[in-house]
């Protein structure tokens, strides 16, 4: 949404959920290449994996919206690779097997 740059991570501020200086620029990234860092703002819920695939998909999500804002940033948001999905999901677990790979151990004797 218009603003001047906040972001708030499940209902607190992005410093205070992302400690590390690494995935708070991974979250503004998409704000710095388009240079609009003062003209959004950005309230997210994200939850499920760890904190770094968090901060992608945080990032992911920022450059979506901003395409959905103005078509013409998708050039720039695109030669950077921040449009692109990782398209890596949780493995299904097989019949007979304790995982989607993990079998029994298997004795001889």
């Amino acid at each position: 949404m218009k603003g001047k740059g906040a972001v708030i991570v499940n209902g607190k501020p992005l410093e205070e959920v992302f400690g590390m200086d690494r995935l708070r620029s991974t979250i503004l990234e998409p704000l710095k290449v388009t240079e609009t860092s003062d003209k959004f703002s950005a309230i997210v819920k994200v939850t499920g994996g760890g904190i770094v695939s968090q901060a992608g998909a945080i990032s992911h999500g920022i450059s979506r919206a901003l395409v959905r804002m103005d078509e013409s940033l998708r050039t720039q948001l695109r030669s950077c690779g921040l449009l692109t999905r990782d398209s890596r999901v949780k493995e299904r677990k097989k019949y007979g097997l304790r995982k989607a790979r993990k079998a029994r151990q298997y004795r001889k004797r």
